[in-house]
């Protein structure tokens, strides 16, 4: 063997060493964030993001959602030893103007090492009743972890804290990389997640390059799924304004009784997660008895206001499709007017914002022409926020009892109701946009449509909102009427689930699926065991939500889909599955064009086959359908940020 020289002995050491950093330490050479998927987790990265940057120091955002006590810029400033003029200025708002809960506030801060991990460093006077995870997930919202809360005391080994004890906060921050800086980023924001977000809706909402904010945090388009309450770093090639967050969101004048559940798709724990705050699950059984108490009530209340005969009511329904048969049962009500201190009475109970006809009256101009948006529904303005008012007759106490139970982004918020002269009134959020119904059919007299990252984000919240309702919420509810009518978009194109009138619990007190006799909901959308048998279960939901999905693929609504169909409606799917060579062209919804990604497309039709399947159990259930539509609409949105790149050379 030839002898080995000095020199060459060391450049082979200087190459082993450097293959043992590229295999071993990745992280070094791509210079990106892992993603924290829980706030009280042990892994080294609930402790902050590494400090990798180029520099030590550097200016970092921090996004917060005020909260009493802390909903003014003042004392958000307070909290996080920010300075409260810089904060007023990049928000445009008043230091001591009062925010509305949930309302986004934008934080300036100093992001420095502090040994491995970057962090804004800030102090908080424990108060009696507090814990590491109180304040780690509510006071300082998820923007901090218990572990480094822990791991910052000035005596560790003590390791519990007393009321008026000061802690130190490492709040999570960092500084871009060399790669970051390289492509342009100059910030990175700590945003917290919200139930039903996910990365690419993020990533656009603040102008961020969706690949660049997966990257950013160690995910990729195989691997988006986040938890809520975490953090997720957004790259920013320019300081973020209050143009891109939600200053004066709508709410309900008292806290929601049951808190949102986690937008991850992993099934439901008997056990609290590891995350959620003893306050969190202290609201929602509050929000079970409430929601009880509210169904006795409202019940007690109908006894007292109807004994009037309400005439049978047909659905409406697609007149085209004749394959199926819907029929609702008559109801016999004698309407009372009832005083409004009974009805106020109601609302202790239910938490639920009473209103007068006056209120009403003043918030629609007498429910003028100008305010009319379709039926009965018409545009009020209720304390300088725009809302829908809906009028209805008869019995309205299933809609309220469910509306007052849930609280989640994609379902539609109830915010008040009101009684006079024997008419219902309730006030939802307002949805800007419309009926989904309104933007993806060819034949839309105002020729209106969506483009397919649009269609994605809507079956995405879809999904994510009857994932709730089959999983989160107590008991478990079926919603029975999903349809594209039936689904309103807000001024983001965000989709939120409305009319839960036909709602009902998956199960009955025996703990089994519930049978009836009494079949309702609207032609074609119904499943066939349904139909047949009556059998109430999530999977009524599944089947639903494929039609809807196949229209939002095709532009046709469900009795133009019917034409030429045998049997079962996803015969139309045949000639496209299993065939190499199958032409989406002539089956894809023309107004796209071909401006979607074809092979998300495909995944999309063997989507829509399994939840059209005539075995429920061959259904995949809905924690699964977020699963896939959260990846499809992160590659959708990469695929269109591509698209508009190349197109732009």
């Amino acid at each position: 063997a030839l002898p080995i020289s000095e020199p060459e002995r060391m450049g082979s050491c200087s190459i082993c060493l450097s293959v043992l950093i590229l295999v071993c330490f990745p992280c070094l050479i791509t210079a990106q964030q892992a993603y924290a998927d829980d706030s009280c987790r042990n892994s080294s990265s609930a402790l902050g993001y590494a400090c990798n940057g180029v520099n030590r120091s550097c200016t970092a955002f921090l996004m917060y959602r005020a909260q009493p006590p802390y909903n003014n810029l003042s004392s958000i400033a307070s909290l996080f030893s920010a300075n409260v003029s810089q904060i007023s200025a990049i928000s445009n708002m008043s230091e001591t103007m009062t925010l509305p809960t949930n309302t986004e506030v934008l934080i300036p801060a100093t992001c420095s090492c502090s040994g491995k991990f970057y962090q804004v460093n800030t102090t908080y006077l424990v108060k009696p009743g507090d814990n590491y995870m109180l304040i780690a997930n509510n006071t300082f919202e998820g923007l901090t972890t218990c572990k480094a809360i822990r791991n910052n005391k000035i005596s560790p080994s003590l390791a519990d804290i007393f009321p008026n004890e000061r802690l130190t906060i490492p709040v999570r921050c960092a500084c871009p990389t060399k790669k970051q800086v390289g492509e342009g980023i100059k910030y990175l924001m700590s945003f917290v997640i919200q139930p039903g977000n996910a990365i690419a809706s993020i990533a656009v909402k603040f102008g961020a390059d969706v690949a660049q904010t997966l990257e950013a945090n160690q995910k990729s388009e195989q691997d988006s799924v986040i938890q809520p309450f975490t953090t997720l770093l957004v790259p920013l090639r320019a300081a973020p304004n209050g143009s891109a967050v939600n200053l004066f969101p709508q709410t309900s004048s008292s806290p929601s009784p049951t808190p949102s559940p986690p937008s991850s798709p992993t099934p439901p724990s008997s056990s609290p997660p590891k995350g959620s705050s003893k306050k969190k699950w202290a609201y929602f059984g509050v929000g079970v008895v409430v929601g009880g108490a509210f169904v006795l009530a409202a019940g007690a209340l109908l006894v007292f206001v109807f004994l009037r005969t309400r005439k049978s009511k047909g659905l409406i329904v697609p007149s085209q499709s004749q394959s199926f048969e819907a029929q609702e049962k008559a109801i016999t009500k004698e309407p009372e007017t009832e005083p409004f201190e009974f009805l106020q009475s109601i609302s202790s109970i239910a938490s639920l914002k009473v209103y007068s006809i006056e209120d009403l009256q003043a918030a629609t101009e007498t429910f003028g022409s100008d305010h009319w948006i379709k039926g009965s529904v018409y545009m009020g303005i209720l304390n300088g926020d725009r809302v829908a008012i809906k009028k209805m007759n008869g019995d309205v106490s299933k809609e309220i009892s469910v509306l007052n139970k849930i609280n989640h982004f994609n379902l539609i918020s109830l915010l008040g109701i009101c009684f006079d002269d024997g008419v219902w009134y309730l006030v939802y959020e307002y949805a800007s946009n419309g009926p989904l119904s309104d933007w993806i059919y060819q034949d839309s007299p105002d020729q209106k449509t969506l483009n397919w990252g649009k269609r994605m984000q809507v079956a995405s919240d879809v999904a994510t909102g009857l994932n709730y309702l089959h999983s989160y919420t107590t008991p478990p509810h079926v919603h029975k009427d999903i349809k594209s009518s039936n689904i309103l978009l807000d001024g983001d194109f965000r989709a939120k689930i409305a009319k839960f009138g036909l709602s009902r619990p998956v199960r009955g007190n025996d703990g089994q699926y519930t049978l009836t006799k009494h079949i309702v909901g609207t032609k074609g959308y119904l499943a066939p065991e349904y139909l047949e048998n009556g059998l109430v279960t999530p999977m009524l939901d599944v089947y639903s939500f494929g039609i809807l999905l196949l229209e939002m693929l095709t532009g046709k609504d469900v009795a133009q889909l019917y034409e030429g169909v045998k049997v079962y409606l996803s015969e139309v799917l045949a000639p496209l599955l299993g065939n190499e060579n199958a032409n989406l062209k002539g089956f894809i919804d023309p107004s796209l064009g071909e401006l979607y990604p074809e092979h998300v497309a495909m995944s999309i039709v063997v989507l829509i086959d399994r939840c059209l399947r005539k075995d429920p159990a061959s259904r995949p259930s809905m924690n699964e359908i977020v699963q896939i539509l959260s990846k499809t609409l992160t590659t959708s949105l990469v695929w269109e940020s591509t698209s508009a790149s190349t197109s732009s050379l």
